[in-house]
């Protein structure tokens, strides 16, 4: 076996979006690398072959033990998947240190060829977060953001602020899993297995699948649902019923998750939609996706999404809202969702998306296309070993990675 590839990162049994992402990019990694071994580094929740749980986020000094863990591994590359609450060490009063012990391992590390994937880059940093980017991009050799926006937008910003707009950012999309589609004829064993069948769903359903959180605006579909139903089944003389399904993940959301259930729980009882309980995590957060005809994303504060990447593993024709950061991205270059800015247009697409069979054929084909030659699983690991051949190339010859800007 060749020198392994380590990735740091969150890891499940943790109920973190970052931590299934790892999971799934871990498992496609090893598939396209068999004669190296894919290994992590996790925070002390994390298990599994191959993971050492050591990230104790409780102390200043957490990054120590992660540098010398790395050495020791003596990697092909080292992997970090960023997102600022992972790395956030907060002293007795609750201040934070800025993620200063993410730096601090980067430059611990920097004999080793290093890839950064943050998880969180705004169009518009604030100043804290356009110092951290650009402190991280002098460290990393290369940084991969998710969607083009994301990097041209830097192009504005940090001129702005009299510095320099780093080079070695790569523009590597959300892996979506390509081994995940269910034909029409299967979506009725899904509902059995899923214990749908025995609810009363009508044959069409909406979908609201995933973690309960303040951002996820669930109750914005919830409000206005009756109403939709109603003028739905007057155009078409279908009936379609909302599937809300989900769980909370951050205790901070526990007053919108007991509204929002319990306005998911009337609606139920007028025959109009179905609460599900689940952890929006493995196999079944995608059956849930696929009894539904198509999916609503109502987020007010995302820059890319787990949800979506689902969405579009299954090729379901959805609706988000816009203009928001890496949700509308993908809308547009996927050609596979409907956007909106305000409750009109939701409440008018939903029932368009409804009344329009050809639609949604038209936006799942589209899907399916954006899925096949752009962000598969199998082609985003190829991207990532492209980038860990340009670290390794700029370790060996001490020349930084320069890359061409977007505009």
């Amino acid at each position: 076996m060749g020198q392994p590839i380590v990735m740091v990162s969150s890891y499940p049994p943790r109920l973190c979006g970052i931590a299934t992402f790892t999971e799934e990019a871990r498992e496609f990694l090893q598939k396209a690398n068999p004669d190296r071994e894919v290994l992590v580094i996790s925070h002390t929740d994390g298990e599994g072959e191959g993971v050492f749980p050591i990230i104790k986020i409780d102390r200043p000094t957490w990054w120590k033990p992660v540098a010398e863990k790395i050495r020791e591994l003596d990697p092909y590359a080292v992997h970090l998947e960023h997102e600022y609450g992972l790395y956030e060490y907060r002293d007795p009063r609750g201040v934070g240190d800025g993620n200063a012990g993410f730096l601090d391992l980067l430059e611990a590390i920097s004999d080793y060829p290093i890839v950064v994937e943050p998880h969180t880059v705004h169009g518009r940093l604030r100043d804290q977060e356009a110092d951290f980017i650009y402190q991280l991009c002098q460290r990393a050799d290369v940084v991969l953001f998710k969607c083009h926006y994301q990097k041209w937008r830097l192009e504005w910003t940090f001129p702005s602020y009299g510095w320099e707009t780093p080079r070695n950012i790569m523009i590597v999309p959300h892996g979506a899993r390509p081994d995940r589609r269910w034909g029409i004829h299967e979506v009725p064993k899904l509902r059995q297995e899923l214990g749908l069948d025995k609810v009363g769903l009508a044959d069409h359903i909406v979908g609201m699948i995933g973690w309960i959180q303040a951002n996820k605006r669930w109750d914005i579909v919830l409000s206005m649902w009756e109403e939709v139903h109603d003028e739905i089944l007057r155009l078409s003389g279908q009936d379609w019923d909302l599937l809300a399904a989900g769980t909370i993940r951050d205790p901070h959301d526990r007053p919108q998750y007991e509204d929002w259930k319990a306005q998911a729980l009337r609606l139920e009882t007028r025959g109009l939609a179905h609460y599900y309980e689940f952890i929006p995590r493995g196999e079944i957060y995608y059956k849930m996706m696929a009894v539904c005809d198509f999916i609503v994303l109502p987020s007010t504060d995302e820059t890319q999404s787990g949800t979506l990447a689902r969405v579009i593993a299954l090729n379901k024709p959805f609706i988000t809202t816009a203009p928001l950061e890496g949700l509308t991205a993908q809308a547009l270059e996927s050609e596979g969702g409907l956007l909106f800015t305000n409750k009109a247009m939701l409440r008018k697409h939903m029932i368009r998306m409804a009344c329009d069979e050809q639609l949604r054929l038209q936006l799942g084909e589209n899907l399916k296309r954006y899925l096949d030659e752009v962000v598969s699983w199998e082609i985003v690991v190829r991207q990532y070993c492209q980038a860990y051949e340009l670290a390794r190339e700029a370790k060996r010859t001490g020349r930084r990675v320069e890359l061409e800007p977007e505009f």
